[in-house]
């Protein structure tokens, strides 16, 4: 355990990025001011932190990002952008690569400063001595490759504040939850990419985070190792965790987000629940099965494109479309024989708001 001793004390240093933004990601500064006359004077419900008086702090957003944007040279990556994450949910940022979600995301951190706008997390700025109750997974994955699992593991948990002592039961849990008990004590140049990720994972959640950011989570991941990430975000939300993830495969973020937001191009394209979002457009896209000229159809008014899937045809309306009205319309080049209008999955939803081009690099399964 001396190196994890080691490098303990090297990590404890605040660290500046290649852009020169201070990260004092391993920072413990954060301070409850009590005494007994304020404890009677003030009800439950409101606690001082750091001298601002929070009221109600159960209802408080997990992440707020007010009008923020971020620009490298002449490139604009977050352009004005305004989110409140709620407590306690499952929050996905989606779109394709190079969108902005990484930098949105390291913002939340405070890797990198907005260069206008406001970032809070957990209701203080970014930054302000939240860290230890942040588990954060990078999309650049990193580890200390001749360390022992165990060590390496115990050297995270040290890092957030804990001692052994709590440490080590965690250890032996998490390690049985993703299967990899037997390799505790091998070093993580032995094992697999894909349980080297594992390992990161534990590594970000294993001192229990109130939230956990997770870039890019099932990236190089096999179908058997998703599906145990994916049960370990939704056991997470079960804890009233709240987790922000980003993914640019729309069917990971049907799957496990309560809420999401759609970014391209560094702007906010929707944002809210999956519901709210697929009801929004749930007249926009109809079923048709039957025989007749396809092709036909796309040229016709309201319609803003179609999909030949051989014995189904996806048409999409236009916003606006009078879907009667284009029903009537199809009936002399298609021969209906069941029709229904449907609610369209996150993919169909972003190429309508972002267009083909903005949606490019996005995929529909894992």
């Amino acid at each position: 355990m001396g190196v994890v001793r080691d490098l303990l004390t090297r990590s404890r240093r605040p660290v500046k990025n290649s852009l020169g933004a201070r990260s004092d990601l391993f920072a413990s500064d954060f301070v409850l001011e009590s005494s007994t006359e304020s404890k009677r004077a003030r009800s439950a419900s409101e606690v001082f932190v750091t001298g601002l008086l929070v009221q109600g702090t159960h209802s408080m957003h997990a992440a707020i990002l007010d009008h923020v944007t971020k620009t490298f040279a002449q490139h604009v990556a977050v352009d004005d952008l305004s989110l409140e994450i709620p407590q306690g949910s499952v929050y996905g940022f989606i779109g394709p690569n190079g969108a902005g979600k990484t930098t949105s995301i390291r913002m939340i951190m405070n890797i990198l400063l907005p260069d206008e706008g406001r970032v809070e997390v957990l209701g203080k700025p970014a930054g302000g001595g939240v860290m230890d109750r942040i588990g954060y997974l990078p999309e650049e994955r990193g580890m200390y490759r001749k360390m022992k699992v165990q060590d390496l593991i115990s050297f995270y948990g040290q890092l957030k504040g804990m001692r052994s002592s709590e440490i080590r039961p965690r250890i032996t849990n998490w390690l049985d939850r993703m299967g990899l008990t037997e390799w505790r004590t091998k070093k993580v140049e032995e094992l697999s990419k894909g349980m080297q990720q594992k390992i990161q994972f534990i590594a970000t959640v294993i001192h229990d985070p109130e939230l956990v950011i997770l870039d890019e989570p099932f990236s190089g991941l096999d179908p058997v190792n998703t599906e145990t990430l994916t049960e370990i975000v939704l056991s997470l939300r079960e804890e009233k965790k709240t987790v922000i993830f980003s993914t640019h495969v729309m069917e990971q973020a049907e799957k496990l987000c309560d809420n999401v937001f759609m970014i391209c191009k560094g702007k906010k394209m929707l944002d809210g629940s999956i519901e709210e979002i697929r009801q929004q457009f749930s007249e926009d896209t109809f079923d048709l099965y039957g025989e007749g000229n396809v092709q036909a159809l796309e040229s016709l008014a309201g319609v803003r494109g179609i999909r030949d899937l051989g014995g189904r045809v996806e048409v999409f309306l236009e916003r606006g479309a009078d879907s009667q009205a284009v029903l009537q319309s199809i009936l002399p080049h298609y021969r209906i024989r069941r029709c229904e209008l449907r609610a369209p999955d996150l993919h169909d939803i972003f190429i309508r708001v972002a267009g083909e081009e903005g949606a490019e690099g996005l995929e529909t399964a894992a």
